[in-house]
């Protein structure tokens, strides 16, 4: 079975609308300081451009979760692989995601996070699917409301290939 990639956002878009993003948590948190906790392994490759357009210092902070569940669905029982290495009490949070699709370990996770009594805590997400939510999770910054298709490019990977792309892209499979 043979697969191609898609384009469904260019390079440019992306780049125009992480820039956006910055410049709103910046006005956002004006004379604070913002902790980015970047959920592995997606995730880093838009903390990495969105930190960089953030003019309000900056620190970060990395989480590895992972759900189980039977076939390909999570379960929304997560586990934590790799824990943050900083305490969260009072600082202003902002969790940086890939994608946000059925909620099930973004809820669990922001409850762990907020029982670490940060001062503040907010979710960002460079790419958010609602129709497929089955668990109300609040998105504070969206990237982009994309459809129900399997995506990749920008830290998104279908069997850890095209995540270095620079744009998002749909995988489709060639019959």
């Amino acid at each position: 079975m043979a697969e191609r990639v898609r384009v469904l956002l260019s390079e440019e878009e992306v780049d125009a609308r992480i820039q956006a993003i910055g410049e709103e948590i910046s006005r956002d948190y004006e004379g604070k300081q913002v902790h980015l906790i970047c959920v592995l392994k997606g995730g880093s490759f838009f903390m990495c451009e969105l930190a960089k357009r953030i003019s309000v210092p900056v620190s970060l902070d990395f989480m590895s979760v992972a759900s189980y569940g039977s076939d390909t669905k999570s379960s929304g029982v997560v586990k934590i692989v790799k824990d943050l290495d900083e305490s969260l009490r009072d600082k202003d949070v902002i969790v940086v995601e890939d994608i946000v699709d059925s909620g099930r370990t973004l809820s669990y996770l922001l409850e762990v996070l907020r029982s670490r009594e940060p001062r503040s805590l907010r979710l960002c997400t460079l790419l958010d699917k609602p129709e497929r939510r089955v668990v109300n999770v609040a998105v504070d910054y969206t990237g982009f409301q994309i459809p129900d298709e399997f995506v990749v490019g920008y830290g998104l990977d279908y069997a850890q290939k095209y995540r270095n792309l620079p744009y998002i892209g749909v995988v489709e499979l060639d019959e």
